[in-house]
């Protein structure tokens, strides 16, 4: 049987499939990227960011792109297929971010860090770089870690609830302003009514998960699964009681933190504790 010929020639990565198509209907409609910017209403390096694959865009730009190009939904169906794309990420975690794409409800604790879902841009450069991780693969991960924002995006994204350490909240980046950009951040997370935000605060004591950061994933089949990781090494954990004996720690842990409301409180004074820092 003789070879399967290549019909289009383009890439079967989805990420890179997205850029391609991008790049090909621009050349076909002779737009320059500045052209583009001012018919679509949208700064011209978002489109050159998206056309070099440093950003997918949202699922605004990428409507529109298809409405300026007569192209139905299909760069709409490509951005959704680069976005789940589970070869984005580290290999041992593409098995949970296939999952957690398909998630109807997500809780997670970190005992250390911010949640990848609420960091800001410069957050997720700061906390991957501490890592040791250099170059073009931090510019991969950052793009990957922000890819990951669209998971709660819509009117229909899934309820996500985030217990954050007060400790976590006192430490903050090199840079104030990202700083305060991160703090502003969370305030206007907490306020969506899908995502609920929760401060442990310093001085609780000790409680179950002192050392463990965890996601507990609501599947559309009914299943929740889990998912353990530190310094070294992650686990997705998928036995019911091995599960359920995680999730009932976590509840303890929850019933020591603050009020969603409380928490908002919080979070909004320490923003402006930061804005009046005079040493800033």
């Amino acid at each position: 049987m003789p070879p399967r010929r290549v019909v289009t020639g383009r890439s079967q990565e989805p990420r890179q499939r997205f850029v391609e198509e991008l790049r090909s209907l621009r050349a076909r409609k002779g737009d320059s990227l500045r052209r583009l910017g001012e018919v679509l209403g949208w700064d011209w390096s978002l489109f050159s960011k998206m056309e070099s694959g440093q950003t997918l865009g949202g699922p605004e730009v990428v409507q529109a792109l298809d409405q300026h190009y007569g192209t139905g939904s299909l760069l709409l169906t490509l951005w959704e297929l680069a976005l789940g794309d589970p070869t984005q990420f580290r290999e041992q975690y593409r098995r949970y971010m296939s999952l957690e794409a398909e998630a109807v409800s997500l809780w997670q604790y970190s005992p250390s860090i911010i949640p990848g879902l609420l960091q800001t841009e410069e957050y997720a450069y700061e906390a991957i770089s501490a890592g040791g991780t250099r170059g073009e693969e931090l510019k991969q991960q950052v793009e990957a870690r922000m890819s990951r924002h669209e998971v709660l995006a819509g009117d229909d994204g899934p309820a996500f609830r985030a217990i954050l350490p007060e400790a976590v909240l006192r430490e903050p980046l090199r840079d104030a302003q990202a700083w305060r950009g991160q703090l502003e951040y969370l305030v206007q997370a907490s306020e969506r009514p899908n995502i609920t935000l929760q401060v442990l605060a310093q001085g609780t004591g000790l409680h179950s998960l002192m050392n463990t950061d965890v996601w507990f994933l609501r599947l559309v089949d009914g299943r929740t699964v889990a998912y353990t990781e530190n310094d070294i090494r992650g686990e997705l954990i998928e036995e019911s009681a091995a599960v359920e004996r995680l999730q009932l720690r976590y509840d303890s842990m929850r019933d020591l933190a603050q009020s969603p409301a409380a928490s908002r409180k919080l979070i909004t004074k320490m923003l402006e504790e930061a804005k009046c820092d005079p040493s800033t």
